[in-house]
């Protein structure tokens, strides 16, 4: 059901707990599912992301998708992490059960909410990055259904 990859990230997650100086932090969650994902982002000046950490409430694909996001952008530039997408999550992972793609977009817009914060503290814009909403649960079936 689950991948060796899934499996790896929810029994070893990576860069779990928080950054006390996170200069951004984006927090969604599906109240369908009950699942909560923080994001925390540590930015350079040259909108690099040094650091990342997460903290999930949820099921093992959450925290793996969580945990895979975390790597997927630490290093990156702020546009880089802005292509991470639920797919890119999931083909990381070596794919996710149907049930389980609601925990790919948790993942995304937990990234998007981080940078969006970041974004309001630095005064700036970032390209193709809108407002996240706060509840992902009435676009989960929209995305179940393009997989």
């Amino acid at each position: 059901m689950y991948s060796e990859k899934v499996m790896d990230h929810f029994q070893n997650p990576k860069n779990v707990g928080e950054l006390e100086n996170a200069n951004g932090v984006g927090t969604v969650g599906n109240a369908k599912c009950g699942d909560i994902m923080r994001i925390y982002l540590d930015i350079d000046e040259n909108q690099v992301i040094r650091d990342c950490k997460f903290k999930t409430f949820g099921c093992g694909a959450a925290v793996a998708t969580s945990s895979m996001a975390t790597e997927l952008v630490k290093g990156k530039t702020v546009q880089e992490a802005m292509l991470v997408t639920n797919k890119a999550v999931m083909e990381a992972l070596d794919g996710l059960p149907p049930v389980k793609v609601h925990c790919s977009l948790l993942a995304e817009e937990a990234i998007h909410a981080a940078l969006w914060d970041y974004a309001q503290k630095e005064g700036i814009q970032i390209a193709g990055l809108q407002q996240p909403k706060a509840d992902i649960g009435e676009h989960e079936e929209d995305v179940a259904e393009s997989y």
